[in-house]
């Protein structure tokens, strides 16, 4: 059984199903839903991936993670659903859409940072971007705040299409983004936001 709690002050409804966690921004006619891809094993490892070439692969627990979502999005009627090029997300998307058998995108403008530590503990990132996260460029790679601008012009092009039921799988970092973006937070926040795998948000367009 789904359970949910709805708070009127922030218009956020969070729902747990078998141990998950979904947000939902509002009670919507017609919602647009992104996730976070299940658990990979470079998850467990505590390792950066942003190389789609990379044999990055949801571990057991990832799938079983998507299949709980896609029991969660069963009768939702998505019409499309977008993925990055890092294959964890259409492995993610392939579960989901089981039930839909519709047309999966994939769209490099989703893709996780470029860390410019693929390969290298997240935590050695961290470390080195920690004097200015959001305008630090390490080893060639993007700063949060050009992430960021990425993934906000994937939403605004996005915007001006033809408006469909979505699903959206993508990464933690991409979530924070979408979440800053459709809650109207300061790009000071984005560190602040955390997604579980496999964590649901629903959203409408603005």
């Amino acid at each position: 059984m789904l359970n949910g709690k709805y708070d009127p002050g922030d218009h956020q409804r969070i729902c747990y199903h078998n141990g998950l966690v979904f947000q939902s921004a509002r009670f919507l006619p017609m919602p647009l839903w992104f996730m976070r891809h299940g658990q990979t094993n470079f998850n467990l490892l505590g390792l950066c991936n942003d190389d789609p070439r990379q044999d990055v692969h949801l571990t057991g627990r990832g799938i079983a993670q998507a299949e709980a979502a896609a029991e969660h999005l069963r009768e939702k009627p998505l019409r499309r659903i977008l993925v990055s090029e890092l294959p964890r997300t259409r492995q993610t998307a392939e579960i989901i859409n089981r039930y839909h058998q519709v047309v999966i995108d994939s769209h490099p403008e989703l893709n996780d940072i470029r860390s410019g530590f693929n390969g290298r503990p997240v935590v050695d990132y961290f470390a080195a971007t920690a004097e200015d996260p959001l305008h630090m460029r390490v080893n060639g790679g993007e700063s949060l705040l050009d992430h960021k601008q990425r993934v906000e012009r994937f939403l605004e092009k996005l915007q001006q299409q033809q408006k469909q039921d979505l699903l959206i799988v993508a990464h933690e970092e991409t979530l924070r983004v979408v979440a800053a973006w459709f809650r109207g937070l300061p790009e000071t926040a984005l560190r602040e936001l955390h997604f579980k795998n496999c964590e649901v948000l629903e959203f409408e367009w603005r």
